[in-house]
């Protein structure tokens, strides 16, 4: 009998050098052939399975990761091996969930976004009957197409109807917006979106800011952190005084343009026959084949007279619900007959329930009999936005100021 055959207890002959019996485990500490052999297969398993293209340093290392996880449940296995095996789990586990907690940012920002939109809302949020959400420019932007076009307003996901009514505020939504990390547009770091404006206005050293001569004609604009150095080395508060006086003057043109119209307020105030009215515009549509939208209030009296406003979108444009830019314009109709000219300054301004934006604006004109009815002449509204507001809303609801001029 060879020594091989001694070492074996009679089993089969060792094959050639180097070839491994089957069954066999390999690396040290290896237990019985039985216990290593399914290490072994996984391992062969996951290299057949990443295909070709997978290194081979990656083959070994999932080959490691499966052995290390055998080893943290085998009773037998040493306590080192044991200790190592539970160790590399507890890191593949916190690895896991640091990669799950960065995609999850990310996936609420594509579950809370606005629907119209896609951006996540900036204010309140709406949503409609079953839950789809609407930032509110969008919404107020779907009621005013819908009143363009004649037709019901739908939620673009589901086509139910919406409304004023019909929908409502999603609080918990807007609570978790605010609490989404925003990126500041100047230092870019994240901050919560609830803070993000007051950090930009206020906190952050890289926003944009003006110089403190700007109104004796510094045209200076830079980062916060660099106004100090800037205004030490300014040199408009050296001009000379004749320099600084064309740069006052400007500004004193402007200024007297907004006084001249205070003053003509304060100063139509003074007149002896004043009246105002609360009026409300309601939609009707015109006969033509091509239907109109248009605005006209009931009848209302005012100075002892019988009136109705209109108004109109766009100055009747064909299709005012494909333009971004809308307006309001609106006419003032004398009913009642008069025996005498009759002069007036008048002016639209907000309801006191409305919070459209309206600057004041003064309008004369000289009514008779056969001219009662004045040009249309516009709605000094702010934006195109503040005009979505009043389109959207079931009536427009105005005060209208009438000052009778005498001589």
């Amino acid at each position: 009998m060879s020594g091989a055959e001694e070492a074996g207890g009679g089993g089969p002959a060792a094959g050639p050098a180097g070839a491994v019996p089957a069954g066999v485990g390999v690396g040290v500490g290896a237990g019985p052939g039985a216990a290593a052999g399914p290490a072994a297969a996984a391992a062969a398993a996951l290299g057949e399975a990443a295909g070709p293209g997978l290194p081979d340093d990656a083959g070994l290392a999932g080959a490691r990761q499966l052995q290390l996880q055998e080893a943290a449940g085998d009773p037998d296995a040493p306590p080192k091996k044991r200790l190592r095996a539970a160790e590399a789990a507890e890191a593949a586990a916190a690895a896991a969930a640091a990669a799950g907690s960065g995609k999850l940012e990310e996936r609420l920002y594509s579950v809370l976004c606005c629907t119209v939109c896609l951006d996540l809302p900036k204010a309140s949020v709406y949503q409609c009957t079953n839950g789809h959400l609407m930032c509110a420019g969008c919404f107020i932007h779907l009621l005013a197409d819908a009143r363009l076009k004649e037709e019901q307003a739908t939620c673009p996901n589901c086509r139910c109807e919406i409304s004023k009514s019909l929908c409502c505020r999603n609080l918990a939504v807007e609570k978790a917006v605010s609490e989404l990390p925003s990126e500041c547009g100047f230092c870019l770091r994240q901050f919560p979106r609830s803070l993000l404006e007051r950090h930009q206005k206020e906190e952050c050293q890289d926003r944009v800011t003006q110089c403190k001569y700007k109104r004796i004609g510094c045209p200076w604009h830079g980062p916060f952190h660099e106004l100090t150095v800037h205004e030490a080395a300014c040199a408009h508060p050296t001009k000379t005084g004749n320099e600084l006086m064309e740069i006052l003057d400007e500004m004193d043109q402007s200024h007297r343009k907004e006084m001249q119209l205070y003053n003509s307020i304060f100063s139509l105030l003074s007149f002896e026959k004043i009246g105002y009215t609360e009026v409300q515009f309601r939609p009707y549509r015109t006969d033509d084949f091509i239907t109109r939208l248009y605005y006209e209030t009931p009848r209302f009296t005012v100075l002892n007279q019988t009136w109705v406003l209109k108004a109109r979108v766009n100055d009747s444009e064909r299709n005012p619900n494909l333009s971004c830019k809308r307006t309001l314009s609106f006419q003032l109709l004398l009913k009642s007959k008069v025996t005498a000219p009759l002069e007036c300054s008048f002016l639209l301004l907000k309801g006191p329930y409305d919070d459209v934006r309206i600057s004041p604006v003064i309008y004369h004109f000289v009514f008779t009999n056969e001219s009662n009815e004045t040009d249309y002449v516009p709605l000094p509204i702010i934006d195109s936005v503040e005009c979505n507001k009043l389109l959207a809303a079931k009536n427009i609801n105005l005060r209208l100021f009438l000052f009778q001029i005498q001589k």
